[in-house]
């Protein structure tokens, strides 16, 4: 499926006009099969793609882990991260209402209580809010800038010791990206698998006491770089 398109719209606008015609989807995790419905007009409608599933089988997620997938889409991501932390929290977000529906609906039909579908662009509807892990396949599309601005505030919502774990190939970018975190991230950054020209990086946020360095809070001086690089590539495409 070519992702800017939703038949003729970008798959991240927040109300697709597109015909909806749902259809039913499966895959396997953890011995578990975990049931969907997806539609048009969201990302990855004809099923789970090779990049996501890459993702969820690197996830890495503990029981007790609050976890943000972050653009959930119809809520593979979110709902394997559920089945992980099963004494945890997950939240999914997505500024595509139509795809915020099919999460909850999917949600539901793999029988999660404790996860929730909120509707916004970026970091929006977790404003304040620091999560173990953030799952992210972002919309590559939408550009450079866009996309670092993604990385840059992943930081701020991750609580000590806590992981952004992102996908992406090749050709959007993600070697750039790689470079991009182990030169600005104020931790570590690891590859943690490739596959079908994918690769999934985790940068980890250090541990609190590993964040001061003689009385100052490294966190905050690694904000200031990383907000500082994505505005300094305005104007600049993927």
């Amino acid at each position: 499926m070519d992702e800017r398109r939703g038949e003729s719209e970008p798959y991240w606008t927040e109300r697709p006009r597109s015909r909806s015609a749902p259809s039913e989807r499966r895959f396997l995790y953890r011995g578990e099969l975990l049931a969907f419905t997806v539609d048009t007009g969201v990302f990855s409608s004809h099923g789970l793609d090779p990049g996501t599933a890459l993702l969820i089988e690197n996830l890495g997620v503990r029981p007790d882990d609050r976890v943000l997938d972050l653009g959930c889409g119809w809520g593979s991501v979110g709902v394997a991260a559920a089945k992980a932390a099963a004494r945890g929290r997950v939240v999914l977000t997505d500024v595509n209402r139509r795809a915020a529906r099919l999460a909850r609906a999917n949600l539901a039909r793999n029988g999660i209580l404790h996860a929730e579908v909120r509707v916004g662009e970026g970091f929006a509807p977790v404003a304040g809010e620091t999560f173990d892990v953030i799952a992210t396949n972002p919309p590559y599309r939408i550009g450079r800038e866009r996309i670092l601005e993604i990385l840059a505030r992943a930081y701020e919502h991750l609580a000590p010791a806590g992981r952004l774990v992102l996908v992406g190939k090749g050709s959007q970018g993600i070697r750039y990206y790689q470079g991009w975190l182990e030169e600005h991230w104020a931790g570590r950054v690891t590859v943690l698998a490739r596959g079908s020209g994918y690769r999934v990086l985790e940068a980890r946020r250090p541990p609190a006491a590993a964040a001061r360095v003689g009385g100052a809070d490294r966190t905050g001086v690694a904000r200031a770089r990383v907000g500082a690089l994505s505005r300094s590539t305005a104007g600049r495409s993927a």
